[in-house]
């Protein structure tokens, strides 16, 4: 693959990773809404197809490559086939995320592996393949970490192991990096509207966990719109901003852990009472889980709005249940 000498010169160039639905598709396209060229990395070719046609229609290249940046040599090649098209990286976007929820006595030490290389080996290998290229322009980094790597959330123990560990590598990055001239931005999400309960995996009470999680996903209160998040995280990282937290609940949380780490602790102890307490092992996507109860699609309308919007339904695994929710 050669590089393509029509583009228009000097146009950025953003590579996002999880980019194929959620929020790592609205970061992409509103990155394309500014003006980047793109490239997508996702595990599934077919999600990326259908995230690629989207985005092309704002005018600007769109390249695809599936690929599994939890590997070094996977992030590499990436980061290579970005250079090869284009020539120069502005923005790096690591997005890329899973969602494992139920009790920790549920939990396997796999599903902890799994999480770890996803959200901290998947955003310290794209990184570190990134760099030489983004000290050449001056670039910025984007890591889509959670307020669940600044404070305990029950039921979700790997994922919030995951997200520790990889505030604290952004957060040392940003430190080391910026005398390079390349910035980092740690963005902290709260709960946003993109759907992604349909395609979490769900261990214990599968059912149980899944419907009290998609609730807390779907409800404004708790909840954020995501393409207002997709604006905000963006806005933060082309301006050099050191972090973005979203949400009022986020924020909140923060701030009482950080004053009374403690009470934080005993409150969020009570609230663990109050979720199921199955112990039956073994995950299964949200959209497996039996039919809902009406009052539970009512609740959730949003989320499964979100869901039809930002391509959760366009995996490969996903295409035969497509009218599942």
């Amino acid at each position: 693959m050669s590089k393509d000498t029509s583009r228009p010169e000097g146009r950025p160039v953003a590579l996002v990773t999880g980019a194929s639905r959620g929020l790592g598709f609205l970061l992409a396209r509103e990155l394309a809404v500014r003006g980047h060229d793109l490239v997508l990395c996702a595990r599934s070719a077919a999600g990326l197809d259908a995230a690629r046609a989207d985005l092309e229609r704002h005018g600007i290249e769109v390249l695809g490559v599936p690929a599994d940046i939890g590997m070094t040599a996977e992030a590499g090649r990436v980061v290579d086939a970005a250079l090869t098209r284009f020539g120069r990286l502005d923005v790096l976007v690591c997005n890329a995320g899973l969602i494992q929820v139920g009790p920790a006595a549920a939990m396997r030490p796999n599903d902890y592996a799994q999480a770890m290389d996803v959200m901290f080996w998947g955003l310290v290998h794209p990184v570190l393949a990134a760099l030489p290229a983004l000290r050449r322009t001056g670039g910025r980094i984007l890591a889509v970490t959670s307020v669940g790597g600044k404070l305990p959330a029950p039921h979700l123990l790997p994922y919030c192991a995951a997200k520790h560990a990889a505030v604290g590598f952004a957060e040392g990055l940003r430190v080391e990096v910026a005398r390079e001239g390349v910035s980092v931005t740690v963005g902290v999400p709260g709960l946003m509207r993109t759907g992604s309960p349909r395609n979490a995996m769900f261990t214990g009470d599968r059912d149980a966990e899944y419907r009290w999680f998609a609730t807390a996903d779907s409800l404004p209160l708790l909840s954020m719109n995501a393409e207002r998040a997709a604006r905000k995280l963006v806005d933060a990282t082309l301006r050099g901003r050191p972090e973005v937290v979203l949400t009022p609940a986020a924020k909140l949380g923060m701030r009482l852990h950080g004053l009374a780490p403690a009470t934080t602790l005993r409150v969020l102890t009570g609230v663990n009472r109050l979720l199921p307490a199955t112990v039956n092992p073994g995950p299964s996507p949200g959209h497996r889980t039996s039919p809902p109860p009406r009052w539970f699609t009512i609740l959730t309308r949003l989320s499964r709005t979100a869901a039809r919007r930002w391509h959760q339904f366009d995996d490969e695994t996903q295409l035969r249940s497509r009218g599942a929710a």
